[in-house]
C-alpha cells in the first residue's frame, strides 16, 4: 500500500463526539430512543441533514417526517448510527473524486441509495445494524484514493484508463491497495466496532468470518447494484446474480430495489 495512503489516514481528523455518543447509545442495551434523539436534536446541522434524507422517496416512508422524535422510530435506533457517522464523515474528509470522473454530490447519491437499499432489504433483521452503516462508507476509500492520485498529479492518467471492470486491479496498479482495502483500514483508524469493521474484512481477506458472513454479502450484493461509477442494468444482474449464489432473501432484494426506482421516479 502507497505509504501516502497511509499518511492520509493518519491525518484524518477524529469524528466528533455526537459519533462516539450515538455509537455508544446504539451499543447499549438499556439505552432508549429518548437518549438517542436527545443526542441528535443538541446538534442543529446533524437534525436538518438527518430530517432531509429522512423524507427522501428512497426510503418508502408515506408520510412527511417532520421531527428527529419521528424518524428515529421510523427507522429504528441502529439505522441512525449509520446517518451520524456518513454525516460526520462528509464533514471530517476533503471530497475530491476527480480521479473517478465523479463529484461528490454524485458520491454521496450512491451512498444514500445503498442505505435505502440495505435498510428496505434488511428492515426488522438484527444484521441491519452492520449493513445499513458499512454501506454509506464502502467506497470512502476511494476518496483517499483520488486525494493521493491528484496530490501526484496521476488522477488524469489514472480517470482515462478506468473502468467498472477494471477499477479494482488499477487501484491496486497506482496505489498497492483498492478501495475497500483503504476503507477497511480507515475503519480502524476510527476505532469502529467490530460489527463494521469484520463485514469489510471478509471483504477483503482470504480467511472468512462465519458470523459476519451474511452482513459482507449483503455487502457486496449492494455495492454491485449501486456502482460508484455509475448503475446500470447489467449491474442489476449481476448483484441478483450474487444474491442467488450467496443464498440471500431475493424477493425481498427486489422488492427493496423497487421501492428505490420508484423514489427516483
Amino acid at each position: 500500500m502507497n505509504s501516502e495512503i497511509f499518511q492520509k489516514i493518519n491525518s484524518l481528523p477524529p469524528l466528533p463526539k455526537s459519533v462516539l455518543e450515538v455509537q455508544r447509545i446504539t451499543n447499549d442495551p438499556n439505552s432508549s430512543i429518548k437518549d438517542l434523539v436527545k443526542i441528535i436534536k443538541e446538534d442543529p446541522m446533524l437534525t436538518a441533514n438527518l430530517l432531509k434524507v429522512a423524507n427522501s422517496p428512497l426510503y418508502g416512508f408515506a408520510r412527511e417526517i417532520k421531527s428527529v422524535d419521528q424518524a428515529v422510530s421510523l427507522f429504528g435506533m441502529t439505522p441512525i448510527k449509520g446517518f451520524v457517522i456518513s454525516f460526520a464523515v462528509r464533514n471530517s474528509i476533503k471530497f475530491d473524486l476527480s480521479a473517478y470522473g465523479i463529484t461528490e454530490s454524485f458520491f454521496h447519491d450512491i451512498s444514500i441509495k445503498r442505505n435505502a437499499l440495505a435498510f428496505n432489504w434488511y428492515k426488522g433483521n438484527k444484521k441491519i445494524d452492520s449493513i445499513a452503516t458499512d454501506s454509506f462508507l464502502l467506497d470512502l476509500g476511494a476518496v483517499i484514493i483520488s486525494l493521493v492520485l491528484v496530490s501526484e498529479n496521476k488522477a488524469d492518467e489514472f480517470r482515462n484508463k478506468l473502468t467498472k471492470e477494471n477499477r479494482e486491479e488499477l487501484e491496486k496498479e497506482y496505489l498497492g491497495a483498492n478501495t475497500l482495502e483503504i476503507t477497511y483500514e480507515i475503519f480502524k483508524h476510527w476505532h469502529f466496532s467490530d460489527e463494521l469493521i469484520e463485514p469489510l474484512k471478509n471483504l477483503i481477506g482470504n480467511e472468512k468470518s462465519n458470523e459476519y458472513l451474511e452482513e459482507s454479502y449483503a455487502l457486496d450484493v449492494i455495492r454491485t447494484m449501486f456502482n460508484m461509477l455509475g448503475e446500470d442494468e447489467e449491474d442489476y444482474k449481476k448483484a441478483i446474480e450474487k444474491a442467488k449464489k450467496y443464498n440471500l432473501n431475493v424477493e425481498k432484494l427486489n422488492k427493496a430495489f423497487k421501492i428505490i426506482q420508484e423514489g427516483k421516479e
